[in-house]
């Protein structure tokens, strides 16, 4: 059940990201439109462009690391004993939660800060909480998703693990 519920979180975030992907790009087309056509340019654009990009990255990581579909270097992890991986990813799920909980406490302070100081962007006028959370709630998101890994795998069975204990 937490599975379908994460799998679905991930899918709605991937959808809000495509969407904002798409708004970003009408933008860039608007500006560079209406500053080579017609001479004007659209105030606050760039920030706002920058902004989605950054939610992109930070949320866009929860998806990749939901979907176990992140960089990794396991050439040689492949060839060890089956205990000996396990063990490595569940090391590798804490060091992932004890980053992602050391980064969320950082960007949650910093933007309850811009939220209490009532902060915005210069040009376009976004309360700065806005971009500085999705990086809190995106590593938030992470280490939900690090503890239930390392907690699903630690409690299967050995022999219930197969080929690829990478999946919870």
């Amino acid at each position: 059940m937490i599975d379908k519920a994460f799998d679905r979180i991930a899918r709605v975030i991937e959808l809000v990201l495509a969407f904002a992907f798409i708004l970003a790009v009408m933008l860039n087309f608007s500006n560079v439109v209406g500053r080579y056509l017609f001479g004007i340019s659209l105030l606050g654009s760039d920030e706002v462009q920058v902004f989605i990009m950054v939610g992109m990255t930070f949320l866009g990581a929860v998806v990749v690391t939901w979907r176990n579909q992140h960089l990794r270097m396991d050439v040689l992890v492949q060839f060890m004993p089956l205990p000996v991986r396990v063990a490595l990813r569940i090391a590798e799920q804490l060091l992932l939660a004890a980053l992602a909980c050391f980064v969320l406490t950082q960007s949650y302070f910093y933007a309850r800060q811009m939220f209490r100081i009532g902060r915005t962007s210069d040009m376009a006028g976004v309360p700065m909480w806005i971009p500085h959370g999705t990086v809190a709630l995106g590593f938030g998101l992470i280490l939900i998703i690090a503890i239930w890994r390392t907690v699903a795998i630690s409690r299967r069975p050995p022999g219930a693990i197969g080929g690829d204990e990478a999946k919870p």
